[in-house]
Formats: C-alpha cells, sequence, structure tokens
C-alpha cells in the first residue's frame, strides 16, 4: 500500500496571513518570499487551514484531512538567509472548535500524531526571530 502524501504551498490569500509592514513577493506558489523588519518573535506569519467556512473566510482548505489513529511525518522547507528559523505549530481542534492539543516543530522535519478527537487542524508559520525567509513547502505524509 502506498503512503500518502500532500504538499502545502503559500496561496495568495491575504486575509490569514500578517501583513503588516511585510513584504511580500510570490514568484511561484513555491517560491515565496517575505521580508518584515519590525515584526516581533511569536507573531503567526501565516495560516493554513483543514476545514474553512467558505462563506466567512472565502478561502480554501489548504491542509489534508488526518486522523488520530495514523502517524505522519513533516517536513519544512524555509530557507532564511541568517540562519534563524522559524516555528511551525499544528492546533488541533474538536467539533466545537476548542483546541483539543497542539504540536510545535522547531527544526525542519518531525513524527507526529494528532488527538483522536481532532475534528479539524490548523497550521501555523510562527516567526523565530528571523527578518525575512522564502518559503518553498511543508509536505506531510502518512508513516506507516
Amino acid at each position: 500500500m502506498e503512503k500518502a502524501s500532500w504538499t502545502i504551498y503559500w496561496n495568495e490569500y491575504s486575509s490569514d496571513t500578517y501583513l503588516y509592514g511585510s513584504e511580500i513577493q510570490y514568484f511561484a506558489r513555491n517560491n515565496v518570499h517575505f521580508k518584515n523588519q519590525l515584526m516581533p518573535p511569536g507573531t503567526v506569519i501565516k495560516e493554513w487551514y483543514s476545514m474553512t467556512n467558505y462563506q466567512a473566510q472565502r478561502i480554501e482548505p489548504a491542509l489534508p484531512i488526518i486522523d488520530g489513529e495514523s502517524h505522519y511525518h513533516i517536513k519544512i522547507n524555509v530557507k532564511t538567509p541568517d540562519g534563524k528559523g522559524c516555528l511551525v505549530r499544528l492546533v488541533f481542534l474538536d467539533r466545537y472548535e476548542r483546541e483539543a492539543g497542539d504540536f510545535t516543530i522547531r527544526g525542519t522535519e518531525a513524527d507526529f500524531s494528532c488527538p483522536l478527537k481532532t475534528y479539524s487542524y490548523k497550521m501555523q508559520l510562527i516567526n523565530a526571530g528571523m527578518t525575512e525567509f522564502t518559503y518553498h513547502s511543508i509536505t506531510i505524509e502518512e508513516v506507516e
């Protein structure tokens, strides 16, 4: 059986992106340059969702549906010129949109599984002291 793999790109929707003082250049969906000299560490730069309300947000879900019975591997392909990294946080929500758990990735790869009561989740790209970076993709794949 082939394991499932999904690649998440930076879409051009600005409603879920930190725009205050940001310079964003879209060269391609897998090549987005972001620069902001004044953004404080800990700021959520970009969010992706597994479930959306299209009427309210006007965006489509960008994340795959995952379940609490499987294990997953995530690879983060974000390049920073100064070597300072970014954080990626997965926030798992129950069916009432309450937080059911979270997982933070501090490197470029990690294994994770979500809580059994996960109904949907969101992924956040968080500033960890960087002022600019180039986003290529984030890949989530199922682990046997």
